[in-house]
């Protein structure tokens, strides 16, 4: 693998695309189908396999998002870690990025999977609330385990088996990530240690929420006290109820997407929901930002992996996928992206780099975090196909969608 020594370019993905226009997951559009209200729409598991040219066509087409990979310093369109898998297999990979929006791209795809047609895609990566949804229409196929070893031995435990997905068969994820609260300390002249502190008169008028209903339930209900494993329409609407008075007292300033980086870095903003990815980025620009996971936990999530249907390629995305989970690998990824890392066993090898700012990483509890830090952290049970007309409506009359 790449020299680990190399310095990480400190720049968050969601940073990048907001200043592009790019969104990263909303979650109104094609509401009807994305429910799973079509019956026709749902592919039997008997039908989801295609004829696998793997062995005599050695390449494969992998779709993500961009700046989520490593690249090269001297020329930015090399990806080393993909090239050093062609090295070792022989097998070349067509990299894609464009995927920019979870609603987006299932449109794009979604044509071809309801009617039984390949994408032209071998591997994925979606957020989880829309894998869910995936997963649910029957439109990936269930990855063989027994010939991905080091997805079986190195993937974190916490992200083992979310509810939509029992044992991670279906979605292996590619990066993982926390939905907390991001806060201006000095600014602010006290610490934040509780969801609720953000709704004390002080910050009235300087808080924002994430509009999109997928993004930003889980720490709300959890800051009531719910248990986001297991929630139920009672949470739902409690969690609404609270929302629906900030916003008639003008509590909350406004609800983003992911433009609160703006916001909160120019001072508008005291306190906000917010992505520990970005936060990263602004603390290398202001180390008065804080990243807090509140007493009551915050959402742990996943942008994962994923085998569309009748993939031409299935045996060499499997392969792609175990490769990443090798943990020198994990970590020269790692080093680059600045997520929370799938693999927990990269932290000692980014610990290892005689780099002094590349080894501090291993240190960061928002790429590693800490035994505390997770014990409060949870997968929020997904919103079922049932659920999501009803609550999308709510919801979005609360944030003006």
């Amino acid at each position: 693998m790449g020299d680990l020594g190399r310095v990480s370019r400190r720049l968050s993905r969601r940073t990048v695309l907001r200043g592009i226009g790019y969104g990263i997951g909303t979650s109104g559009a094609l509401a009807a189908l994305t429910g799973c209200g079509v019956p026709a729409a749902y592919v039997k598991p008997g039908d989801r396999a295609g004829t696998d040219a793997s062995d005599r066509d050695r390449n494969l087409q992998f779709a993500n998002w961009p700046l989520y990979i490593d690249t090269d310093e001297e020329e930015k369109s090399k990806r080393p870690t993909l090239e050093e898998f062609t090295r070792r297999t022989g097998i070349s990979v067509r990299y894609t990025e464009e995927i920019n929006d979870n609603d987006e791209f299932f449109g794009k795809v979604s044509p071809a999977l309801m009617n039984h047609q390949e994408t032209g895609r071998d591997l994925i990566v979606i957020s989880d609330w829309m894998a869910a949804r995936f997963v649910r229409l029957g439109w990936v196929q269930e990855m063989d385990r027994a010939k991905q070893p080091n997805v079986a031995k190195y993937l974190d435990p916490q992200l083992r088996d979310p509810a939509f997905d029992k044992g991670r068969r279906h979605a292996v994820p590619w990066q993982s990530g926390i939905t907390g609260i991001a806060y201006n300390r000095k600014k602010l002249g006290r610490e934040i240690k509780h969801t609720s502190d953000l709704w004390r008169p002080e910050l009235k008028g300087r808080v924002t929420l994430f509009s999109g209903l997928d993004e930003s339930f889980s720490l709300l209900m959890q800051g009531l006290g719910t248990d986001v494993t297991q929630w139920v329409a009672d949470d739902f609407h409690r969690m609404c109820e609270q929302v629906e008075k900030l916003v008639r007292t003008k509590h909350i300033r406004r609800f983003t997407g992911n433009d609160y980086v703006k916001d909160l870095a120019g001072g508008d903003v005291l306190a906000c929901q917010a992505y520990s990815g970005d936060v990263i980025q602004l603390q290398a620009d202001n180390p008065d930002i804080e990243f807090v996971v509140p007493e009551e936990g915050a959402e742990l999530w996943a942008e994962s992996l994923m085998i569309p249907n009748l993939a031409k390629h299935k045996r060499n995305a499997e392969r792609l996928v175990d490769y990443y989970y090798e943990p020198e690998v994990a970590a020269e990824l790692a080093t680059w992206v600045n997520y929370v890392c799938p693999v927990p066993a990269a932290r000692d090898i980014i610990a290892s780099s005689k780099d002094e700012e590349t080894a501090a990483l291993a240190e960061d509890p928002l790429i590693f975090p800490d035994g505390e830090v997770r014990k409060r952290l949870a997968i929020a049970r997904d919103i079922t196909a049932e659920e999501r007309l009803e609550f999308a409506k709510r919801w979005n009359s609360i944030v003006g969608l």
